[in-house]
């Protein structure tokens, strides 16, 4: 009985130890450089300052009547590209115009958590336009539009080349959301009368 009794004492005294505990759970942590900013003169009627992070702009795309372009600013480190379109105002479009880039955004509601907007104007330089931050598993995390409301009427649209899982790519959308702040914070018309 003692030849037994003595293994099961010393595997129960010297065999507790700490608890397993599960390891909590842990979060991504990418870093991104600090955006340098430098204005990207393009042949399109509009400027505006890029993070040279982006690819140089290549893809430039224009109508025959030159009333319309589209400009694909292209994040290849954060697999995301921000679209660019840009439309000449006439005395019969700026509605419909305006129409079609909140039904864009939302579009994006049977996916999206929330949908923040945030209103922008800067008088001076003669640019009006709304902001959207799209939360959750949506396409497109940030939208925005921006007119004068006589001649120019740009909007853009943040697309990540993956399925959108938003705890995944939440770094990169908030690095490119700033982004897109800043081309809107810096966009300026060309050829106003």
């Amino acid at each position: 009985m003692k030849k037994i009794l003595i293994p099961i004492l010393s595997l129960t005294f010297f065999g507790c130890g700490e608890d397993t505990l599960p390891k909590p759970k842990a979060f991504l942590r990418l870093e991104y450089p600090k955006p340098q900013y430098k204005r990207a003169n393009i042949p399109v009627p509009f400027s505006f300052e890029k993070n040279e992070l982006a690819k140089p702009i290549s893809k430039i795309k224009t109508t025959e009547n030159g009333n319309s372009y589209s400009v694909d600013i292209e994040y290849p480190k954060l697999k995301g590209t921000v679209y660019l379109t840009y439309k000449k105002v006439t005395k019969d479009n700026l509605k419909e115009l305006l129409r079609d880039a909140q039904n864009l955004t939302q579009k994006h509601t049977q996916k999206a958590d929330e949908i923040v907007s945030d209103l922008f104007s800067n008088p001076e330089k003669r640019v009006y336009g709304m902001f959207y931050e799209v939360g959750g598993n949506a396409a497109s995390q940030s939208q925005f539009y921006a007119t004068d409301s006589t001649n120019h009427f740009l909007s853009g649209s943040l697309y990540f080349y993956a399925k959108p899982n938003y705890d995944s790519i939440y770094p990169a959308a908030i690095y490119l959301r700033n982004d897109i702040k800043r081309v809107m914070e810096s966009l300026e018309w060309k050829n106003l009368k």
